[in-house]
């Protein structure tokens, strides 16, 4: 399947990284392909992430959600992928906007390696971590078409 199938060409593009207790969001622009890192949201258990998340998707406008799915170095399904099938329901249910789920597979590391070469180190990486990896998968998203059905 093509990545680009069935979504508005032009419009805001939001990804989610998402986390039990963290969900980093990126936001990019689907014409020019470019992505940022936008925010990190905490929440707790039994905390509904959507409610967060509802003001971004106010604010941005999205014409399509980038959902990482969490798959095991070999390609075998990681243990919350079920759990992030849900999430990505729930966002297209909650706020009426199509969702692709992608591969995510070295995103935090790759997203470690650029807060690194940014002179962010250590325990100051926490903060940026999710959300510059959910920048990268917005930016797989863009370049490749590594949508998983």
């Amino acid at each position: 399947m093509n990545a680009t199938a069935g979504a508005p060409q032009k419009g805001a593009v939001m990804a989610f990284d998402f986390g039990e207790r963290r969900i980093g969001i990126a936001v990019g622009d689907r014409e020019l392909g470019i992505a940022h890192p936008l925010e990190t949201l905490h929440y707790r258990r039994g905390q509904d992430p959507l409610a967060l998340i509802e003001a971004l998707v106010v604010e941005w406008q999205p014409v399509l959600f980038v959902v990482g799915m969490p798959v095991n170095a070999d390609g075998t399904k990681h243990a919350l992928a079920p759990v992030v099938r849900r999430f990505s329901s729930a966002l297209t249910s909650r706020f009426g906007v199509a969702t692709r789920l992608v591969d995510e597979r070295y995103t935090s590391a790759e997203a470690s390696g650029m807060l690194r070469n940014a002179g962010v180190r250590g325990r100051r990486q926490k903060a940026y971590l999710d959300q510059v990896a959910a920048q990268t998968i917005l930016e797989d998203f863009f370049s490749n078409d590594n949508t998983i059905s």
